[in-house]
């Protein structure tokens, strides 16, 4: 077996998914962290770009997952079990906010860029502190709605 097909397979993709996802959040945690004590702009620049990269990832993976198998083989599993609310609902509600998570995180990283005199006199460093803890809270939020998901699958 080729490792591109090892890599396109349902277990790995959902692990790529949830592995990039989870270093994300954390990513944005400690990036949080770091605005708060007013760690060094380089570990700030490497932590935003380390969350950033990561929800990207999340998305390829999750984003190649959800068109070649949920799509066809999970998504009727869901429609057709106990609980079809749960794609009809859930499904889409963590896809539409997924899609703010990558531009916030692109907006915190070039807050990062900046110059620390530039981001007082801008005074963004609490609006970058609220930013950064949004990015991790809808992270969770999300991992969360895919467990709802996840479950209805091995319920239905």
């Amino acid at each position: 077996m080729s490792i591109i097909a090892i890599l396109q397979s349902k277990p790995v993709l959902i692990g790529l998914h949830l592995g990039f996802a989870i270093t994300g959040i954390d990513a944005f945690l400690w990036l949080l962290g770091k605005l708060k004590d007013e760690g060094s702009r380089k570990s700030m620049i490497i932590t935003a770009l380390i969350g950033t990269a990561a929800f990207i990832g999340s998305w390829i993976a999750g984003g190649y997952y959800y068109v070649v198998y949920y799509g066809t083989l999970v998504k009727p599993i869901i429609k057709s079990g106990i609980a079809p609310w749960a794609h009809n609902i859930i499904m889409e509600t963590k896809e539409h906010i997924f899609l703010f998570i990558i531009p916030l995180a692109f907006t915190i990283l070039f807050v990062t860029l900046l110059e620390k005199e530039e981001i007082e006199r801008l005074k963004l460093r609490r609006i970058a502190m609220c930013l950064v803890g949004a990015v991790a809270v809808l992270g969770l939020l999300i991992g969360a709605m895919g467990f709802v998901i996840s479950a209805t699958v091995r319920w239905g």
